[in-house]
């Protein structure tokens, strides 16, 4: 036991071997002062005894005082470093220096932490204890009240060095329980009101983002958007009420056309919290209506054709399906995978910017000859091409294969895949002219060609339409 420790309500406790000293020091003056008194009754030397006696016991009290001032001011011993590290410190900043751990690196690192605690005092006070007794910084702070507890979401500051496990261990102690880590960014450090902002701000530009920012809302989650009517037939999806359905690590809300959106998250249920904000983005884009945004970029090609790029949705369906009719059956074939009869079908649903995002070529005389699909397929991304006989082998195809890879570069995509046919050379080429890393994959004549985004070059994150260099003409922005 540590000889300098503190009471519950601060006071400092004195030491024992002080108060030992005290105690004999008294019992000492009043041995001497008995063994006086005694000599002054019974010896011929009584006032002379008496004065010595006196002296005695000033110098005694004189001794007291000096040992009590020095010993009580002296600074804490050497055995202060058994205390615990937690004892005594607090769970934000403060105005002593902190020690970083380890071999003084400085290195530190952001993470994202949710666990449950008890709803009552004192509850997050130890936790916020327990956390700084690791040296973790807390950055933020959300709550979600539940009917039994309450679901707390941290974004933390720990040292680098400081392992996960630690962290989740340190937080159990204190009461959390179900805690969740993941690595965070800098992204994470805006706070949730000027986030979900964002989002909102994002949504009601383009009705494209509902489902990226759903993802970007509820961390990662499968979001899956099933039309009111399914392409080619098929049993409608069930349908949900108007406030939605929560349950445990799935919701589902009502789509602004009749479909039904599906959220899911097996390995963290969703809170009441969560659940309400994302009904209020679903809401926001259904008083909107169907939008997308106008830009538009004019390319040159080598033989001085011009032609447009730009996003198309479902008023573009009776041009797409003109196109189709123009189209060889081997090139619907292709893009299809099925009857060529049937690649009218599918217009509605690739067209809808409930699903993904469509780019459009069109010449000068407003025919379209070109569609770029980029599809929202669950937690996967789908690129799909389309380019009538005439207009192929110009470059058409992979300018919107590169712009379709930027989209979902920024959109946060970690990879696109295309399916085809291991006789599309022309697909096969336009994904090799990305310059990413792909991995292929064949079953029966069909082909999966996949790109890991994570290696994208700068070109590809840029803007849309900032690589005319393919076309080797200017490019103008309406």
């Amino acid at each position: 036991m540590s000889d300098v420790t503190r009471a519950k309500h601060g006071r400092p406790v004195h030491h024992w071997r002080r108060d030992v000293v005290e105690l004999a020091a008294l019992f000492t003056a009043v041995a001497v002062a008995d063994a006086a008194a005694n000599l002054i009754g019974h010896g011929p030397d009584g006032p002379a005894l008496l004065v010595i006696s006196a002296v005695v016991l000033a110098a005694t009290a004189g001794f007291h005082i000096w040992w009590a001032r020095r010993h009580g001011h002296a600074p804490p011993t050497s055995d202060t470093s058994a205390r615990p590290f937690a004892a005594g410190r607090q769970a934000g900043p403060s105005d002593e220096p902190r020690v970083a751990s380890g071999a003084g690196t400085g290195s530190s690192t952001l993470w994202r932490m949710r666990t449950t605690v008890r709803d009552e005092p004192g509850s997050l006070a130890a936790l916020c204890a327990a956390l700084a007794g690791q040296r973790v910084d807390i950055l933020s702070l959300q709550t979600h009240p539940l009917a039994e507890g309450t679901v707390d979401e941290f974004l933390l500051r720990a040292p680098g060095e400081l392992p996960a496990a630690e962290i989740s261990r340190a937080v159990s102690v204190a009461g959390g329980t179900g805690t969740w880590m993941e690595r965070a960014d800098a992204h994470d450090l805006v706070d949730a009101p000027t986030r979900v902002l964002g989002l909102a701000a994002r949504t009601a530009l383009d009705a494209a983002e509902l489902p990226l920012a759903l993802r970007q809302l509820l961390g990662r989650c499968t979001i899956r958007s099933l039309p009111a009517k399914p392409v080619g037939g098929g049993r409608a999806p069930e349908g949900v009420p108007v406030e939605g359905v929560l349950e445990d690590t799935v919701m589902r809300l009502r789509a602004p056309e009749g479909g039904v959106i599906t959220v899911e998250r097996p390995y963290l249920p969703f809170t009441p919290t969560e659940f309400a904000r994302a009904r209020a983005l679903v809401e926001l884009d259904a008083r909107l209506g169907p939008r997308i945004p106008r830009s538009q970029d004019v390319l040159t090609l080598p033989e001085g054709s011009a032609i447009t790029v730009r996003r198309a949705d479902t008023s573009d369906v009776a041009a797409a399906k003109a196109m189709h009719e123009r189209c060889s059956a081997r090139t619907l074939g292709m893009r299809y995978h099925g009857p060529v009869g049937d690649a009218d079908r599918y217009l509605n649903h690739l067209l809808s910017p409930r699903f993904g995002r469509t780019l459009t070529v069109q010449t000068a005389s407003g025919r379209v000859v070109g569609l770029g699909h980029l599809l929202w397929d669950g937690d996967e991304t789908e690129v799909a091409l389309l380019v009538e006989d005439e207009w192929q082998h110009r470059g058409i195809g992979g300018e919107l294969l590169g712009r379709l890879v930027a989209m979902a570069v920024e959109a946060g995509c970690e990879s696109v895949y295309a399916v085809t046919q291991a006789s599309n050379t022309g697909m096969v080429a336009a994904m090799r002219g990305l310059g990413l890393p792909l991995d292929y994959q064949i079953e029966e004549g069909t082909l999966v060609i996949t790109a890991r985004l994570d290696a994208a070059p700068a070109a590809s994150r840029l803007p849309y339409g900032s690589r005319q260099e393919q076309f080797g003409g200017p490019v103008g922005r309406d």
